[in-house]
């Protein structure tokens, strides 16, 4: 019997600043058969000069051509703006014909077990010892978001490690691949709600929650802060802890609605936020009558945690 010849596949690359490279990968994925991974191609690739890598998306060689090539360059030139960083300017991306392999799932070849906090970030398959007290957290990273890798992500598992969940209802905005909010379960709380306004990541986030085993406590909406009117919303009268690793401007933003959402006494952990959108961020926060405590720096991207104080100030406006 002859085999079935595999797929070629087209890759594309892209060398970007480390503090960006999920929010690149995002721009280069377009399609739910892509996949990401980052790092150099090869050991035989020069590698990238200090404070860069490579961000690498492979899609099927049947879905590649000029329009698909535009709308990545086009995506890429966007990203400056969009979040305020200059350093984004001028990213350009190459196409690779790959030979065939089943590169949707080259990356676990390069993909290694994390810790962060309480959680061990492994592989499905992984079978190798966790140390006393780890929470093993399952995730197939070859998706664009939601990787653990992020240091934004990492600033949010840190938080959801120390803490109180114990029987908590939390809200994760901008939930990506669900992976807070999955942790969140995880550690202890009773009912996660997660909404992103991609309409990819619903899938993929109740997949993640079905591979932890943490479904029914877990539910996900496509759409934005107006999803908290919804009906998946609504099987709670608030939250106690609220996740949202999201840009500053929509930090800034919302930040007073997380402070209606969210129940007096309770906690909030923001990401996502780079240097230049720290100062605003914390001005929305006191506006909103949010009380914050710590303010994590990992290079430039800073974390806001903190409260609402039980007898809670009025939020401006």
């Amino acid at each position: 019997m002859m085999r079935a010849s595999l797929p070629t596949w087209i890759e594309v690359r892209v060398v970007a600043p480390e503090d960006w490279l999920e929010l690149v990968a995002e721009a280069l994925v377009l399609g739910p058969r892509d996949s990401i991974a980052f790092g150099r191609p090869s050991l035989g690739t020069a590698p990238p000069a200090a404070g860069l890598e490579y961000v690498r998306a492979s899609y099927p060689s049947e879905e590649d051509g000029d329009t698909r090539r535009a709308e990545i360059a086009l995506r890429l030139g966007r990203l400056a703006d969009a979040v305020g960083a200059p350093e984004l300017a001028g990213l350009k991306a190459t196409f690779h014909t790959l030979p065939p392999e089943d590169w949707a799932t080259s990356w676990r070849k390069s993909w290694k077990p994390m810790r962060v906090g309480r959680f061990a970030l492994v592989l499905p398959e992984h079978d190798g010892p966790l140390r006393a007290g780890d929470l093993r957290l399952e995730l197939e990273p070859g998706i664009a978001f939601g990787t653990g890798r992020h240091p934004t992500t990492r600033q949010c598992l840190a938080a959801i490690s120390a803490r109180p969940l114990r029987d908590a209802r939390v809200l994760d905005a901008g939930t990506g691949s669900g992976l807070l909010a999955v942790a969140a379960v995880l550690a202890g709380a009773r009912f996660a709600f997660g909404f992103d306004i991609d309409p990819a990541c619903e899938r993929v986030a109740v997949e993640l929650a079905e591979r932890n085993g943490v479904r029914d406590r877990c539910h996900f909406a496509t759409g934005g802060f107006e999803a908290l009117e919804g009906p998946r919303a609504g099987r709670v009268d608030g939250f106690d802890a609220v996740l949202a690793n999201i840009y500053a401007d929509l930090l800034q933003r919302h930040a007073s609605t997380v402070a209606k959402v969210l129940h007096p006494g309770g906690w909030f952990a923001f990401a996502g936020c780079s240097a230049p959108g720290a100062p605003g961020t914390r001005t929305a926060i006191a506006a909103a009558g949010l009380e914050l405590e710590q303010e994590p720096v990992r290079g430039r991207w800073h974390g806001f945690h903190g409260t609402r104080p039980r007898a809670a100030r009025p939020a401006a406006g």
